[in-house]
């Protein structure tokens, strides 16, 4: 079935709505919970936020490697990589870890 020109499927009693590169964007069950995500151009999930009010944000440098990620937490990581993808730096604020070999 599509709905604005997008894929949806049901099944059961839940609905997931997929985007035209079928990563799927929205998820719902009878019960009300759901979740939506969102996506970069290489398909990386970037954000995520559910109804229990949790989110999740993610960035990815230009090799689709994860150098930032933050949540509704409070939590963060920021990473670099060289041009070899070995990551050259790692920060965090959960436990301090600092690496820094730029």
């Amino acid at each position: 079935m599509k709905i604005l020109k997008t894929s949806v499927r049901k099944i059961y009693n839940s609905i997931t709505i997929y985007d035209s590169n079928n990563n799927q964007i929205y998820y719902e069950n009878s019960n009300g919970y759901w979740y939506k995500l969102e996506y970069d151009k290489n398909n990386n999930v970037i954000y995520f936020e559910n109804s229990d009010g949790y989110w999740v944000k993610r960035e990815y440098d230009s090799n689709n490697n994860k150098i930032y990620f933050e949540d509704s937490y409070g939590e963060w990581i920021k990473r670099e990589y060289d041009s070899n993808n070995n990551k050259i730096y790692h920060e965090n604020n959960y436990n301090g870890v600092m690496i820094d070999n730029r």
